[in-house]
């Protein structure tokens, strides 16, 4: 019995995420041959937002952060419960560098290199994969520009 309930609330928690997650458009990433579903936050209150407040990020799904311009952009994980690793992305979608982030640090991780994009997923997954920097990002053609 109690396992159903865990169940029901963890899902509970991921629909309520999910909900606020609908109002960003999604794409198909692919890093090194393995697949992933980004949200995209192409706006300033969807970059502002970015995960905070979600208990949990479904395995092979995460948010790409579309800059307006290319900069030495910088994350954070202020009000943030998931473990996470971003990688910040050149104009090419080459990977800059990947920093893994601590839940509700108010530090700031930032681009080794001026980046126009961040891809953030759970904590570990490039590693889980050998994903290191020079690797590219593919599909990004289809995220929505920065507004």
């Amino acid at each position: 019995m109690r396992m159903g309930r865990i169940v029901a609330f963890s899902w509970l928690l991921w629909s309520a995420g999910a909900a606020q997650a609908q109002q960003l458009p999604e794409i198909a990433l692919t890093v090194n041959g393995h697949k992933l579903t980004a949200e995209v936050a192409h706006t300033d209150p969807a970059r502002m937002q970015g995960l905070m407040h979600r208990r949990i990020l479904p395995e092979n799904r995460g948010m790409l952060f579309v800059f307006d311009q290319v900069a030495l952009h910088g994350m954070w994980m202020k009000n943030t419960y998931i473990p996470l690793s971003v990688a910040f992305l050149d104009e090419r979608g080459a990977i800059i560098n990947i920093a893994d982030m601590e839940p509700h640090k108010l530090d700031t991780y930032p681009a080794a290199k001026p980046a126009k994009y961040a891809l953030e997923v759970n904590h570990g997954w490039f590693g889980k994969r050998g994903i290191k920097p020079g690797v590219k990002v593919e599909g990004l053609e289809r995220a929505p520009s920065a507004r």
